[in-house]
């Protein structure tokens, strides 16, 4: 051991120590986050309103951090929530647990559940970061219906999936599902 040793061991300090400081506004200016970035997750939804989770509970399976809670329902004539004969009656997603990996997203054969850019889940109340359905859902759209309600986009659940997304685009079918929207009585509530 030299006699400036314990001088080198400051080094990095001094070297640092004259370089402009880098102050983050962090809460009133929020970073930008890369276009694929995974962060909150986030239940989607086909364009008339209905949920795409049809309950599987495939997501549940593949979470490594056991943090996904699906129970499934059954649709009726009456009260439909997705095209198909189930959809997710409760979807529960614990933050407290989940590790971000998004195998629950590359799970889902319906591509329902995604991951979003939101970022900020910290909490000071641990019941809080257990999201619900109600707060994992997609926000309805303008021409989205809230469910329950009959299926718009076709008759049956191949014309969702296969169909779906260019019936959507169309102009004349947009119009026909406005129209049926505000015709039905659970649209003026």
């Amino acid at each position: 051991m030299g006699m400036f040793d314990g001088i080198a061991g400051f080094g990095v300090t001094f070297s640092t120590m004259f370089r402009k400081v880098v102050t983050e506004d962090y809460p009133r200016v929020k970073k930008v986050t890369a276009p694929r970035y995974h962060g909150r997750h986030q239940l989607n939804r086909h364009p008339d309103g209905l949920e795409k989770c049809v309950g599987c509970e495939l997501c549940a399976w593949a979470c490594p951090a056991d943090a996904i809670y699906v129970e499934g329902g059954d649709n009726t004539d009456e009260e439909r929530y997705s095209p198909g004969e189930r959809y997710g009656s409760i979807y529960q997603i614990n933050y407290l647990r989940c590790i971000g990996c998004g195998l629950c997203i590359e799970a889902c054969p319906t591509r329902s559940l995604t991951m979003t850019n939101e970022y900020e889940l910290a909490d000071d109340d641990r019941q809080d970061l257990i999201y619900d359905k109600d707060r994992l859902l997609a926000p309805l759209l303008p021409g989205m219906e809230q469910p329950p309600h009959p299926m718009r986009l076709g008759e049956n659940e191949q014309d969702y999936y296969v169909q779906g997304p260019e019936m959507a685009r169309r102009p004349d079918v947009q119009d026909a599902v406005r129209e049926e929207i505000q015709m039905t009585p659970e649209a003026s509530r």
